[in-house]
């Protein structure tokens, strides 16, 4: 045998054994803990229903999911340090519609590339905005509010988990197609939100419902409108933004699964499966609900056009908000 069939014949092997490998890995993936980053706060929305969702995927994948909340930089922190995590399928991203696609365009620096540096699982929870107003903000409807924002420009301040997060731009598209303008708070901890909501010095929100819940459920802010076309079982007696005659108005964000690039496809075909498995429980159809979210999957080979196009549509409402794009 000359050297170059040599060659040819141990790469040959080389190749198949790495496959051999990577195929038994995911076979018996996983055999230990899984640990899944939140760049978010304990408590906040995204919290919520990951935890719901992880629940169920780890009584049924064997094996504990640990949760580790890493809070800063609009998420950017922990979604940074899980997109250079080793790329076996033990650190997991839990991440927002904001570190993982409308950062892209709003940060000049952002230390990770959404599509490059991540493997993108797939979505599992949609959260449709909702507009949430003070107890002790003089509005009491949809068109109040838009009356107020409009005799007191720049002097209504909402909060949200940060700039370019979701309920940012939920907040920017609400002034665009209102005419209306409105002064943004974002939060580090989301946590810190709901006192100053109901005290009223950040006295509005267009924030996922279990950012908001505590906040509604003692009276100390009220639901004026969710922002789609259809209600919500957590808030099955506030209208919808279309019922209210302002359908334009629609507005939500998402939660998804991520792994770091270069994570074996096998790992990822299991992980999608499971996470089918899970938000198809009524258990968990019935957790998400009860935090104001609803379950989303899609299949592995559609969620990286996907999660381009996400992208694109955050990049192109930065835009035309005229957010500045962050050093």
């Amino acid at each position: 045998m000359n050297k170059t069939k040599r060659l040819i014949l141990g790469a040959s092997i080389a190749l198949a054994a790495a496959f051999g490998n990577t195929m038994a890995g995911a076979q018996s993936y996983p055999s230990k803990n899984v640990t899944v980053i939140i760049p978010f706060a304990g408590g906040s929305a995204s919290d919520v229903v990951a935890r719901i969702m992880l629940d169920r995927m780890s009584k049924s994948m064997g094996q504990p999911i640990i949760i580790e909340n890493r809070p800063g930089a609009g998420g950017n922190s922990g979604t940074g340090a899980g997109a250079k995590a080793t790329p076996d399928g033990y650190t997991l991203i839990g991440g927002g519609s904001g570190p993982v696609a409308a950062n892209a365009a709003l940060y000049k620096v952002l230390g990770y590339d959404p599509e490059k540096d991540l493997e993108m699982i797939g979505p599992f929870a949609g959260f449709t905005i909702i507009v949430v107003a003070s107890k002790n903000l003089p509005v009491k409807s949809l068109k109040e509010l838009v009356e107020n924002a409009k005799a007191n420009p720049g002097q209504l301040n909402y909060g949200s988990v940060g700039i370019g997060s979701s309920q940012h731009l939920a907040g920017e598209f609400f002034s665009q197609i209102n005419g209306v303008k409105m002064t943004h708070v974002p939060y580090r901890n989301i946590a810190q939100y709901g006192p100053d909501l109901i005290a009223g010095q950040v006295p509005l929100g267009f924030q996922w419902f279990p950012n908001v819940a505590g906040p509604i459920g003692s009276g100390g802010a009220i639901p004026l409108a969710v922002a789609g076309d259809k209600r919500i079982a957590a808030l099955p007696d506030t209208p919808t933004t279309t019922e209210l005659g302002m359908p334009q108005y629609k507005e939500k964000g998402w939660f998804a699964l991520l792994a770091p690039a270069g994570t074996p496809k096998p790992i990822l075909e299991k992980l999608n499966a499971e996470m089918k498995a899970a938000v198809e429980d009524p258990a968990v159809k019935k957790g998400f609900e009860t935090a104001g979210a609803e379950p989303m999957w899609m299949p592995l080979d559609q969620v990286k056009k996907w999660h381009h196009d996400e992208i694109a549509k955050y990049r192109d409402i930065i835009a035309k908000a005229g957010i500045a794009q962050i050093e």
